[in-house]
């Protein structure tokens, strides 16, 4: 009986393994895109809204996957090139995608879905680099925005399995629970109230005003997590692909971070500051 045990837990260890080195790799390349900013930063942004509008379109329709990623990458680039305030095109993106995502659960009809992914989408190509280039706060903040993603989603998956309990909301992702919400929480608020102090002043320490929108931050990318497992629950989908080994696809990983992006669009928008 016991030496079954190491064969039964295979599976599930090689499935980690294969998640931790693939989430390193990734984060290894964005952190490295993200130091170097510019149009580097801002054409791998575009990339993947076109890899996150491929995977809606072969959620939600399984046709025109290919084209609409094609026609959201060139989007993103003609629309960085126009004459125009660069935080007007990211307020009223992040204006559009929320408005898309929000609709997209009452919507039927193909054409409006795939038009609401296509917000979706442009929102990682149009506000992720504006926020990049605010001047004096912009590498803050997007590493801010890492932080408060990553930690969140790290350590939710893990206090979830170790602690169990309660389930969050078992009708859209049967395996999220209060433990793993709560725990995800107050590792991104820290994470994120860290971050943004040793980014800015080159110490760790405790800002209020900081704790208070990591707290937000954190609650918020959750949602967005839970978001998108209710639209693939909705057309019985497991993973948007299979582009990352271990993880599914770019929307799975990056549905939490989207409505970071988003919140974080429209404050720019709304108060036209520099965050």
């Amino acid at each position: 009986m016991n030496e079954s045990l190491p064969a039964a837990s295979a599976p599930g260890a090689s499935e980690l393994k294969r998640r931790v080195v693939s989430a390193l790799v990734l984060a290894a390349v964005v952190l490295a895109v993200t130091l170097w900013g510019g149009w580097p930063f801002r054409l791998l942004w575009v990339l993947v809204a076109g890899i996150v509008a491929y995977e809606w379109f072969s959620i939600v329709s399984r046709a025109n996957a290919i084209a609409a990623g094609a026609s959201v990458v060139a989007a993103g680039i003609v629309l960085a090139m126009l004459p125009i305030s660069s935080v007007a095109v990211a307020g009223v993106t992040a204006v559009a995608a929320l408005v898309g995502a929000l609709a997209a659960p009452f919507v039927r009809a193909r054409l409006p879905l795939e038009l609401c992914g296509v917000a979706y989408a442009l929102a990682f190509a149009m506000v992720t680099p504006v926020l990049r280039d605010r001047p004096a706060v912009g590498l803050a903040l997007i590493l801010w925005s890492f932080a408060v993603v990553w930690l969140t989603d790290i350590a939710a998956y893990f206090t979830g399995r170790k602690l169990g309990g309660p389930k969050l909301m078992p009708r859209v992702s049967p395996k999220k629970t209060w433990s793993g919400a709560i725990g995800g929480t107050l590792a991104g608020t820290i994470a994120g109230t860290l971050i943004w102090s040793w980014a800015t002043t080159g110490a760790f320490g405790l800002n209020g005003r900081v704790l208070a929108a990591s707290l937000v931050a954190s609650i918020v990318s959750q949602a967005g997590d839970l978001y998108e497992s209710a639209l693939k629950r909705r057309f019985d989908t497991k993973d948007s692909s299979g582009l990352i080994p271990g993880h599914g696809g770019f929307l799975d990983r990056l549905d939490g971070y989207w409505a970071v992006l988003v919140l974080s669009g429209l404050a720019l928008f709304a108060f036209h500051i520099d965050l």
